[in-house]
């Protein structure tokens, strides 16, 4: 398995994402080693040794071997970017802008609710409402936003128990504050340039810190919807 990711990872549950490995050189989540790796050939070469490889990578890479068996759009950007059905002999995407059938073989449903990581093999996922779902009864306020663009200076770090407005960091000369007590869940790697308005952190009420390094339940529900359209498609039940 080969992870493709920007030079600058844009996730904020660091803890959590093997995009890490891309600024850290390896990362273990819950067991499961990401390694970041220089080439495509490096890349297969620690995938082949039982790791994760992660590649700087914004598009699919020319290989020197076959086309892939698999090739699972996980990028959420709520549209489709450049993604074809005839990228692989299995291609899945997760979450809106995706029509299964047409520009993928599966869509994987993204949002909370009855239908989280069911598999839609016609047309497409729920639409994206805009607004992230409801955890610890928190839904809006509990994602931390960049107020301005500028580099982003943390003075806390994932984990840490925090009080309704206090300072977190700095994004320019804009503080950043806690929007309730909680968790620090994510938080985008400090130094990182970012644009107004985009997504650079996440506060948990449900005040568990031990939560940080764990999957969430959501990825765990779309990881598996994932591999059902996988195994399905594989095994020539479907399509």
């Amino acid at each position: 398995m080969v992870v493709l990711e920007l030079p600058e990872p844009l996730a904020v549950r660091r803890t959590v994402s093997l995009s890490t490995a891309v600024t850290d050189g390896e990362i273990i989540v819950q067991g499961m080693r990401g390694v970041r790796a220089g080439s495509t050939t490096e890349a297969l070469a620690v995938a082949e040794q039982g790791d994760v490889a992660v590649l700087v990578a914004p598009a699919l890479p020319p290989l020197d071997r076959a086309q892939p068996d698999v090739v699972v759009d996980a990028r959420m950007a709520k549209r489709n970017l450049d993604t074809s059905v005839d990228d692989a002999e299995v291609v899945v995407a997760l979450g809106p802008g995706f029509t299964a059938g047409v520009d993928c073989h599966a869509v994987v449903e993204t949002m909370r609710g009855p239908n989280l990581g069911r598999v839609v093999w016609t047309g497409r996922a729920q639409p994206d409402t805009g607004t992230p779902a409801e955890l610890g009864g928190r839904s809006a306020d509990r994602v931390v936003r960049a107020p301005v663009a500028g580099a982003v200076e943390w003075r806390i770090a994932i984990g840490d128990v925090v009080s309704g407005g206090e300072p977190l960091g700095e994004v320019g000369d804009a503080t950043i504050r806690a929007p309730f007590d909680g968790v620090v869940r994510g938080a985008i790697r400090t130094g990182m340039r970012v644009r107004a308005g985009l997504k650079i952190g996440d506060v948990d009420p449900r005040g568990d810190p031990s939560a940080c390094w764990k999957i969430s339940d959501k990825a765990l529900a779309v990881g598996s919807g994932v591999l059902e359209a996988v195994l399905a498609r594989s095994t020539r039940r479907i399509g």
